[in-house]
C-alpha cells in the first residue's frame, strides 16, 4: 500500500533475516508472549506470540472512523441488553434451531422473570472490522462482528507498538515508526473492571477471571490482572466448578466474595461440558456479583442480533431522533441477510446458492474458525433444505479486502512472504449503574493479520497473528 514498507526492504533477504531475529528477541523482551502448545498450562516454557514482521498500512481516516463510532456501539449493546422484547423477537427462531443459543436464552428468560440481583452493568467489548476495497470505490470500513464476551488480546496489543517501532528503526525507517500510535487497551479494560469493583462496594471482594482449562493465552490475561493489582484490587483465576452461592445471593470462591465475574470462558459450547457447567452459569447470573458480560449482554453480541440490527428502522428503535448516530453506526454495516423460514429467507438461500463466493455463512459461534465459505455454503444450505436448521445461521456479504505483502513470524515457521489480509478491532468499555452511564470509552485497538489463503480464524485458533496499524 502507498506510504507503507518500501519494496526494497521487503525483498532484501539478508536484512529480513536480521530483522526477524531482532523482532523475535524484542517480542520476548517486551512481553509479547504465549505459552507453548507443548506445555499450554505451564509458564515454565513460553515463546513469543505470533506477529507480523512489519506493521500493516491502514488509512488514517477509516481508522479514526472505527475509533469514533465505538462509544455509540457501547451504547447500542447496552440498550439491546435492556430490551427484552427485542431480544425475544430477534432470537426466537435461532434459539429453537441452535442448541447453544437456546441454552443461553433459557438462562436469560429465567433470570429476567426472577428479576435482576445487580444494578451495575459492565461491558468490555471489541468491534471487529475489515476494509472493503472494491474497484473504483473508496475504502469502506465494514463490521465483521462485535464481541461482547471474552474479547481477547487487549493485553498483548498493549505491548506490540514498541515492538514494531523498534523493527522500523532497525530497518532504517525511523520516520515510519511515528505513524504507529500508542495503544494500551489493557489499562482501559482494567479501568472498567476497577470501576465495577468500586461500585460493588465491598473492599475485600475480588475480581474473578473465569478461565478455560487450557490457558495458552494467559499472558494476555495477566496484562489486565496486573493493571488491577496495581490499583490494589485483588484478582483470582477460577473455573466453572470452583464457584458457589452464599447468603443474600452473594457469590463466593474459596471463602472469598466475588465482586466481578470477568468471563474469559463460556463463549463456546465446549466450555459447558456438563450440566453442572450450565447450572453454574445460571447460579452466577442469579448472584449479586457483577457479570462481564451478563447473559443479556452476551446475547446482544450474537450474529443473529447483528443481522436484525441491519434491517431498516431497527437502529432507530434504539436511537430515536438521533439520525447522526444511526448513520454513524449504519455506515459500518456490511450486507446482512436473514435465513429465517419464509419468503425472505428463501430469497437469501437462492442468492447465496447462485453466487456463494460473494458471501459468508455465519453460525452463532465465537472463537474463530467457524464461518463457512464458497461451495461449502451450498452444501450446508442444501443439507438444511426443508428444515429449520438454516435459522441457526445468518448470511453476510464477503468483504472485498486487498491483500498486502508481509512476513508472519511464528515459532518454528520459515521466514517467507505472504499475501495478507487484516482485521481491525476496537475495544470499548462501559459501566452503567441503574440508569446512570458512569463510564463509556473507546480504550484502544487491535490489528490481526493472516495469510489470504486462510478464509477464517483468529490468533488463538493459530491462523492470524498480532499486528499494528501503520497509519497512511
Amino acid at each position: 500500500m502507498e506510504q507503507g514498507i518500501p519494496e526494497a526492504i521487503l525483498s532484501d533477504t539478508r536484512l529480513l533475516q536480521d530483522l526477524a531475529e531482532v523482532a523475535k528477541d524484542t517480542a520476548l523482551l517486551n512481553g509479547v508472549l504465549m505459552r507453548t502448545k507443548e506445555e499450554p498450562n505451564s509458564s515454565e516454557l513460553v515463546t513469543y506470540a505470533p506477529f507480523t514482521l512489519f506493521p500493516t498500512a491502514v488509512p488514517r481516516d477509516v481508522f479514526q472512523q472505527a475509533l469514533a463510532v465505538q462509544t455509540q456501539y457501547n451504547l447500542l449493546v447496552d440498550k439491546i441488553s435492556q430490551d427484552s422484547q427485542f431480544l425475544e423477537e430477534a432470537l426466537a427462531s435461532t434459539a429453537e434451531s441452535d442448541d447453544f443459543t437456546g441454552r443461553l436464552f433459557s438462562i436469560y428468560r429465567q433470570t429476567t422473570k426472577e428479576g435482576r440481583s445487580q444494578s451495575v452493568v459492565l461491558g468490555l467489548n471489541r468491534s471487529d472490522y475489515m476494509l472493503d476495497q472494491q474497484e473504483g470505490e473508496p475504502t469502506a470500513l465494514k463490521q465483521i462482528e462485535i464481541n461482547t464476551i471474552a474479547a481477547s488480546f487487549g493485553g498483548l496489543a498493549s505491548h506490540t507498538p514498541d515492538l514494531h517501532r523498534h523493527v522500523l528503526k532497525v530497518a532504517g525507517l525511523p520516520d515510519l515508526s511515528h505513524r504507529i500510535l500508542d495503544n494500551n487497551p489493557a489499562a482501559g479494560l482494567a479501568r472498567g473492571l476497577a470501576k465495577a469493583w468500586e461500585l460493588y462496594g465491598v473492599e475485600r471482594a475480588v475480581v474473578m477471571f473465569l478461565v478455560e482449562d487450557v490457558q495458552r493465552n494467559i499472558m494476555d490475561h495477566r496484562c489486565v490482572e496486573n493493571e488491577l493489582w496495581s490499583r490494589d484490587i485483588p484478582t483470582i483465576r477460577r473455573k466453572f466448578e470452583d464457584v458457589s452461592l452464599g447468603s443474600d445471593k452473594r457469590l463466593f470462591v474459596d471463602g472469598q466474595e466475588v465482586a466481578v465475574v470477568y468471563f474469559r470462558n463460556g463463549y463456546m459450547p465446549q466450555n459447558y461440558p456438563t450440566e453442572q457447567s450450565w447450572a453454574t452459569r445460571l447460579l452466577m447470573e442469579r448472584s449479586r456479583a457483577i457479570k462481564c458480560p451478563d447473559i443479556a449482554t452476551h446475547l446482544a453480541g450474537t450474529k443473529k442480533v447483528q443481522q436484525v440490527l441491519a434491517r431498516p428502522g431497527v437502529l432507530e428503535r434504539f436511537f430515536p431522533e438521533q439520525p447522526q448516530v444511526v448513520q454513524q453506526i449504519r455506515a459500518t454495516f456490511a450486507g446482512l441477510y436473514t435465513l429465517d423460514q419464509g419468503l425472505e429467507g428463501d430469497k437469501t438461500v437462492a442468492m447465496a446458492m447462485a453466487n456463494p463466493e460473494q458471501f459468508v455463512l455465519k453460525p452463532q459461534r465465537e472463537g474463530g474458525g467457524n464461518n463457512i465459505y464458497g461451495s461449502e455454503i451450498c452444501r450446508v444450505l442444501e443439507d438444511a433444505r426443508g428444515s429449520s436448521k438454516r435459522t441457526a445461521y445468518i448470511l453476510m456479504d464477503k468483504v472485498q479486502a486487498r491483500a498486502s505483502v508481509n512476513y508472519l513470524l511464528r515459532r518454528g515457521a520459515p521466514l517467507q512472504p505472504s499475501q495478507c489480509l487484516s482485521e481491525l478491532g476496537v475495544f470499548g468499555v462501559y459501566v452503567r449503574q441503574g440508569t446512570d452511564m458512569v463510564m463509556n470509552e473507546c480504550v484502544g485497538h487491535l490489528l490481526r493479520t493472516k495469510s489470504s489463503e486462510h478464509a477464517d480464524g483468529g490468533v488463538a485458533a493459530g491462523v492470524a497473528v498480532l499486528d499494528n496499524p501503520l497509519l497512511v
